[in-house]
């Protein structure tokens, strides 16, 4: 049987990747292109319920499909360093910066909006049956709301450079050290700013909107495949 090879294991990983990278960013893009405009247009009583309701029920498909793509992705990356010859070609420079987007994004999912969601859903079923509103709920929901803008953002150049790996030539940095120095203190300075930036303000103002976030991803896109030109 194929599957029963190396070939087909890998073949598997890659399913199960895509089945849950489908499950997570697609409701990624559900939470930010749908539900925050939906909420923002509604009255409280509405917006309760459905946060109480439907807002848990997404999140646990939302944050597995985020695992279960992180840990399968990983698995092919270790598979394919295993091989040898990882970085020889473009491949292997293309598909760990688009790991490490991604790994970012998992992150963000688990230890920021996940936990800071939980409070913001209690909030709702206490005020639900009557008891007093939590203070730090919106402070909550306003971090978990700039970290999942954030995420969208990341999203577009993580796609990029994962699609690129296979389909498309990109150069060999010459230098790895220098690549991977400045390729990550732009991801820790996006991730700062999803961290401790204030929503609609300073940095994060262009993640207000949802062109806004689309368009900043596609600068950050063009500014890593600039940044591969540079260090050929």
């Amino acid at each position: 049987m194929a599957l029963i090879s190396g070939d087909g294991f890998l073949f598997l990983l890659r399913w199960i990747h895509f089945l849950a990278g489908i499950t997570w960013i697609g409701l990624l893009y559900y939470f930010n292109f749908v539900q925050v405009p939906f909420f923002a247009e509604t009255e409280a009583p509405v917006r309760t319920g459905a946060i109480q309701k439907l807002v848990p029920r997404a999140l646990w498909w939302f944050r597995w499909g985020a695992m279960f793509t992180f840990l399968s992705g990983g698995l092919i990356i270790l598979h394919r360093m295993g091989q040898g010859g990882f970085f020889a070609g473009s491949y292997g420079w293309a598909i760990l910066l688009g790991g490490l987007l991604g790994t970012l994004m998992w992150a963000n999912v688990w230890f920021v909006i996940w936990p800071n969601q939980k409070i913001v859903i209690q909030n709702a079923i206490d005020t639900g049956a009557g008891k007093p509103a939590n203070p730090g709920a919106a402070p909550a929901g306003a971090r978990a709301g700039l970290t999942s803008r954030t995420n969208t953002m990341l999203s577009v150049p993580m796609l990029f450079f994962m699609g690129a790996a296979s389909h498309l030539t990109l150069p060999v940095p010459r230098s790895g050290a220098v690549f991977w120095i400045v390729a990550l203190i732009i991801m820790l300075a996006v991730e700062i700013n999803a961290l401790k930036g204030t929503p609609g303000q300073g940095a994060a103002k262009p993640l207000a909107t949802v062109s806004g976030t689309l368009w900043t991803g596609f600068v950050l896109s063009a500014v890593y495949y600039i940044w591969f030109e540079v260090m050929r």
